[in-house]
């Protein structure tokens, strides 16, 4: 494993610190809302409880315009643990991930800040952070019996139905302006979820959806062994059935409905995928988990790629040759934009200082930051947003 020095790292982490010590100076605390009536709806997070989402309302002229941003943190199929799905689903109904009586406030920054300086086109919209404690995306609607034999609710579903309509009573219905968001599993509820978003508004509403590192591949790990694996345990125990493309379920079986790749080809509303073609996320857990490898000769490369020899290199070169060959399939699609750089990230637009958004950390792709590129896209202020990267290390902004 490749080693770092202190003198080596100083100049990097004093920035990430300064950047990071400007974001929360400006973000701000907003508070949780539980969902109203949610037990009566059956929209409960994993222990039974209500699930929650943060509202921060709109200013000026952002007063009809609306952010949903969802919430991400993996599924209930943990890689590498030993425990099974429902053990993991039950590990998590103890977390913030599936209770929210765990929940607390959380900071608005990134593409959620209010502040001008830092986020120029969205500054003063209402936005809104819906929680994720459903451990599959948003799509499940099923129950299972816990090992102690309290039940596990999986109704993700019913709870993206339920705050979707509740925020319409809220002001959404009367929405100029609209955008669903979400990272990493919100990313992926953001494709499962972004038809639905769309038909919820007149045709004069320009609702768009902008899914952030949530193009999941069914990529082979080191030891040969699909994603697809994992995804199908979660598919059949939570159900998720009702929220995948009809078109898609027509010629193919539910798992490999829920990836993106195909999720994308059922999509009708204008969509901007943001995502490194080496995801820091999946090259850690989809292609290099702990158990797909002996010793530690890949323990450095998945924590920093700088630490990355020719050959392994040349691995992730695969992974995304794979990825870029999945995402071309939007290349031709009217409104749609992409911004897939060559960083080792994972999320760009918000929870920072993991996410370098409108930054001097920021990637550049066209001579464009990612908030750049998004502000065009969503306002059409450019005739196309669609950028993929060239292979690591060819983009000097990637930091």
């Amino acid at each position: 494993m490749a080693t770092t020095t202190s003198s080596e790292l100083t100049a990097p982490f004093l920035l990430l610190l300064l950047l990071a010590a400007v974001a929360r100076s400006t973000a701000e605390l907003v508070n949780l809302t539980l969902l109203t009536g949610a037990q009566e709806k059956g929209a409960v997070c994993l222990d039974g409880s209500p699930p929650g989402y943060h509202l921060q309302r709109g200013f000026g002229s952002g007063r009809h315009s609306w952010f949903i941003h969802l919430k991400g943190g993996a599924w209930c199929n943990t890689i590498g643990s030993s425990r099974n799905t429902i053990e993991d689903c039950s590990y998590r109904k103890m977390t913030y991930l599936g209770s929210s009586t765990l929940m607390g406030a959380v900071e608005f920054d990134g593409i959620l800040s209010n502040d001008k300086q830092l986020n120029s086109d969205f500054y003063n919209w209402n936005k809104v952070v819906v929680r994720y404690c459903d451990g599959a995306s948003f799509s499940g609607d099923a129950e299972a019996q816990d090992t102690d034999g309290s039940t596990i609710y999986f109704r993700g579903l019913r709870i993206w139905n339920a705050v979707l309509d509740e925020l319409m009573e809220k002001g959404l219905a009367s929405a100029k302006q609209a955008i669903l968001s979400g990272c990493s599993a919100g990313g992926l509820a953001t494709l499962l979820h972004c038809n639905d978003f769309h038909a919820r508004f007149p045709k004069e509403v320009s609702a768009k959806c902008l899914p952030d590192g949530g193009f999941f591949l069914d990529a082979e790990s080191l030891a040969g062994e699909r994603y697809s694996t994992f995804f199908s345990e979660v598919v059949q125990l939570q159900n998720v059935s009702e929220v995948l493309p009809k078109d898609c379920l027509a010629k193919k079986n539910r798992t490999e409905c829920f990836f993106a790749a195909e999720l994308v080809k059922s999509i009708k509303a204008p969509t901007l995928i943001v995502n490194s073609a080496y995801d820091s996320w999946q090259i850690q857990n989809i292609l290099a988990p702990a158990e797909s490898y002996h010793g530690v000769s890949w323990s450095g490369c998945k924590s920093d790629i700088r630490n990355c020899s020719s050959s392994q290199i040349q691995v992730l070169n695969g992974f995304r040759k794979q990825f870029v060959d999945d995402v071309k399939v939007v290349k031709d699609k009217k409104g749609w934009g992409l911004f897939i750089d060559s960083c080792f990230y994972h999320c760009q637009l918000t929870e920072f200082p993991w996410s370098p958004w409108n930054s001097s950390a920021s990637p550049e792709l066209g001579n464009k930051t990612v908030a750049k590129a998004i502000g065009d896209w969503y306002f059409e202020r450019s005739q196309q947003v669609k950028q993929i990267d060239c292979e690591y290390p060819c983009n000097p902004s990637c930091s």
